[in-house]
């Protein structure tokens, strides 16, 4: 089994947000996963830029702060990811956009003189919600650029091989209701593919 990192961070521990990422954590739960649960939210995370954790382009082997450090090691510990969050201004909330920001460094994530990062063999899974259709969404261009972002601009840019992130919506989330719940099960079915092992030792 494998060892799965759930992330989200909403405001509101009643939003669907909250309710999607929680169903994430007990369904892998429930099938044997070891879920490491991460609520940015109720664990306080600060989301800002500190000195001590600015990446120092000229020194990939920079120690950040304990905070830092902590998390990176959860990072890489996990043999997959889940991002569950509410699309705002067409991108991640602020408090993700942080815990990337501070989290996901340089000399660690990307940035390394060598070898592969502890991304390397991570699956990830994002799934985003929100309030528009999709029809709305796809036409105006936000589903192209946004999973563009995500895929590109983070995960593969971050060492995630081509291929092992999926990018899934929850459109007119306002509404969704039950029907969140089945787009993020059907996400999950693909997340970890029954015959592949984990990739992280114990």
């Amino acid at each position: 089994m494998a060892r799965v990192l759930v992330v989200t961070g909403h405001p509101r521990t009643d939003s669907l947000t909250a309710g999607l990422a929680r169903h994430a954590r007990d369904r892998l739960t429930a099938e044997g996963h070891a879920v490491d649960f991460l609520d940015l939210e109720a664990e306080g995370f600060d989301p800002r830029m500190t000195p001590d954790d600015e990446p120092d382009w000229a020194d990939p082997q920079k120690a950040y702060s304990p905070e830092v450090r902590a998390h990176m090691r959860r990072v890489a510990d996990a043999d997959a990811i889940v991002v569950v969050f509410p699309v705002w201004w067409f991108g991640l909330p602020a408090l993700l956009k942080g815990w990337i920001d501070r989290v996901w460094n340089h000399g660690f994530a990307y940035g390394r003189r060598r070898g592969g990062g502890p991304l390397a063999r991570t699956r990830m899974l994002w799934l985003g919600l929100t309030a528009y259709d999709r029809a709305k969404f796809v036409d105006a261009g936000w589903e192209e650029t946004v999973t563009r972002v995500l895929r590109k601009g983070i995960s593969e840019y971050c060492g995630v091989a081509p291929g092992r992130t999926s990018v899934r919506y929850v459109y007119d989330s306002l509404t969704a209701g039950a029907g969140a719940f089945e787009i993020l099960d059907a996400a999950l079915d693909g997340l970890l593919p029954a015959q592949e092992p984990a990739t992280h030792s114990t």
